[in-house]
């Protein structure tokens, strides 16, 4: 395309308009814009090789649905993949209130102005405390990973230590984004990392090596319940009591999914919570729902540590009328900036509203019969595969997840079940080589029976 082609659907690409704009600034071209900002080795010394531009709409629609009909999704095919990115039921009333513009549109603002969307993040807070069992939450940030890395960070301020503790059954992608925030984000040098061994008997952590491992120089030991493999960490009590023997703190990763049938992370101890909310009503979105929440008591010492923006509310001048309003805005990076004690951007306040919608519809009963309809199906999912030749299902206390053993390589039956039209597993092979030829799957109230039959039956085809 010639220099003076005018782009249908690109603003000010008509070339008197951007001539005029680059005359305004006192620039030749487009590229002095750049000239003291990309250093020369970065900048690009030939021509861009691009197809020629689509310049119809509807030709540009055809032309990215024809792209997506290349994928698979899981209204097509039935998916036990879990691992950090889960398939549940959204109710439809959770994608209308997300869509509506007021929420779905909006960044940020003021008191004065954004009353409304501050009640419905005020009431996300205070329903994943609820949750919890905790007493301060604030708005959410990117993912399960960055909750946690922003929780071990909180911890070694509280504690002014900078060695956590770690268990080898923790999700590999969490621990590489924890060692992100542990790393050269930290001023000081860094928080050092060490891992714990696991019992891979049962898939729990073995107490005995994190006895030993714990020692005054400890900010915190950071375990998740249930943890990556599924299994329950009935132990949770006895960690964040070791924790607590030494001055640490336990910060405990949590499905919240789970909270209607299992124990609160406050029953057994914690001190920081934190998890994924995508699980309460939000989509999958090719891995882009999530959403990290953080939770703690509401002593000043922890919400002092917070670095994620707090909604509080407060009486006004009229009496007996209500305000929502930022607590402790001054410790936040917006305005702190360098100065903060941490660092958070733009988060994912609209999937924490969708959240705090999912919560409200359910309640405490329906947050209940849903974790004990998880646990019914997963278990009846296990019991019936490990019955095949060729499977094991290595561990016995999980809630909706769990390892699969095989006598095959994991890629070569996952690749042979999509001609049954089924998404395995989740490979554990390299990350968890001691459960050999291993897959994590995944059952949750979206499975039916009859799915869960054509799993077992694809399952005896393909190890025969």
């Amino acid at each position: 395309m010639g220099k003076d082609f005018v782009h249908p659907y690109i603003p000010n690409s008509v070339p008197k308009i951007k001539r005029e704009m680059l005359d305004f600034i006192g620039a030749k071209d487009a590229d002095m814009l750049y000239a003291e900002m990309i250093p020369e080795r970065l900048l690009l010394k030939q021509e861009m090789k691009l197809p020629e531009p689509i310049l119809s709409e509807l030709g540009l629609k055809r032309h990215v649905v024809d792209i997506l009909s290349k994928n698979k999704t899981t209204e097509e095919y039935i998916s036990f993949l879990g691992a950090g990115c889960w398939q549940h039921y959204v109710p439809k009333v959770c994608e209308v209130i997300q869509s509506r513009s007021e929420f779905l549109t909006a960044y940020a603002g003021g008191g004065y102005s954004d009353q409304g969307r501050f009640q419905a993040n005020f009431e996300f807070q205070s329903l994943i405390c609820e949750l919890l069992g905790m007493e301060v939450s604030g708005l959410p940030t990117y993912d399960w990973g960055a909750a946690a890395g922003n929780s071990v960070r909180m911890a070694s301020r509280l504690t002014g230590r900078d060695e956590i503790l770690v268990p080898k059954n923790m999700s590999p992608a969490r621990l590489s984004i924890l060692r992100n925030f542990c790393g050269s984000v930290d001023p000081r040098g860094g928080i050092k990392i060490t891992m714990v061994d696991c019992d891979w008997e049962t898939g729990r952590v073995d107490l005995g090596d994190l006895e030993s491992k714990l020692s005054q120089k400890i900010a915190g030991v950071y375990f998740e319940n249930p943890n990556y493999l599924g299994v329950i960490e009935s132990e949770g009590a006895k960690v964040s009591e070791l924790a607590h023997a030494v001055g640490a703190e336990s910060v405990v990763g949590v499905d919240p999914i789970s909270l209607g049938v299992l124990a609160s992370p406050f029953e057994y101890g914690a001190d920081i919570a934190c998890g994924e909310a995508q699980p309460l009503g939000v989509s999958m979105y090719a891995g882009g729902g999530s959403c990290g929440f953080i939770a703690s008591r509401d002593e000043e010492r922890y919400v002092a540590e917070y670095p994620l923006r707090l909604l509080s509310v407060s009486p006004t001048v009229v009496e007996g009328e209500y305000g929502f309003g930022q607590a402790l805005y001054s410790r936040t990076s917006y305005m702190a900036r360098e100065n903060a004690k941490d660092w958070v951007g733009t988060t994912t306040v609209l999937w924490g509203i969708t959240a705090a919608v999912y919560m409200s519809l359910l309640g405490p009963q329906g947050m209940k019969e849903l974790g004990e309809t998880i646990l019914e199906k997963s278990h009846y999912t296990a019991a019936i595969l490990s019955e095949l030749n060729g499977v094991e299902v290595p561990y016995s206390g999980f809630f909706k997840e769990f390892p699969v053993k095989f006598n095959k390589p994991v890629d070569e039956i996952n690749k042979e079940l999509l001609s049954h039209s089924i998404f395995g597993g989740n490979s554990l092979s390299t990350d968890f080589p001691m459960l050999g030829d291993s897959a994590l799957y995944c059952v949750t109230e979206m499975h039916s029976l009859e799915m869960i039959e054509r799993l077992n039956e694809g399952l005896r085809e393909v190890i025969a």
